[in-house]
């Protein structure tokens, strides 16, 4: 007989398996096209970069709130911060699907979706400096935190007489 394994090591052992490994097998419930989430995803970063970065201070929290709370109930796990121009001011926030590059815009002002030859600048989140660095890639990947779009893209001017804008 085998002095290293006594009866009751192995019963323990098959016992802690078979408990263990039924929740995690029944844990997903959902559709069944969705995809395992991609290995990395940047949520916390924005989540950190709103807080400490875009969106600091008391005069942001309802806005900062808000967006957070949106991100929260997102299914995305790459988000990406969309800002005026290279100074950095917050102006919204979007999902970013590295898989079909699509860009939509998830909360704040800003186009309803961003294609790859709106973006002029892209950059990165640094957490240890609190501030964004505009990184030299020109496409867009799983990596980048934040985005600049072409400045004519900001300009609204519709064509015809200037109606005033009433809040609804």
């Amino acid at each position: 007989h085998t002095p290293n394994r006594s009866r009751n090591g192995e019963k323990d052992w098959e016992n802690d398996s078979t408990t263990s490994s039924n929740p995690s097998n029944a844990e997903y419930t959902g559709p069944k096209l969705y995809r395992e989430p991609s290995a990395k995803s940047n949520k916390h970063i924005i989540q950190n970069a709103l807080a400490h970065c875009c969106l600091a201070g008391k005069v942001n929290e309802g806005q900062k709130n808000k967006i957070l709370d949106e991100m929260e109930k997102s299914e995305a796990n790459n988000f990406l911060v969309l800002f005026r121009d290279s100074g950095c001011q917050f102006r919204s926030v979007y999902t970013y699907c590295p898989e079909t590059e699509e860009i939509t815009r998830l909360a704040g002002i800003g186009p309803k979706s961003i294609t790859s030859k709106m973006v002029e600048g892209l950059y990165k989140y640094n957490s240890d400096r609190k501030q964004f660095s505009q990184i030299p890639a020109k496409t867009m990947s799983a990596s980048v935190d934040a985005i600049t779009i072409a400045s004519h893209l900001w300009q609204t001017k519709k064509q015809g007489t200037p109606k005033k804008l009433h809040p609804k």
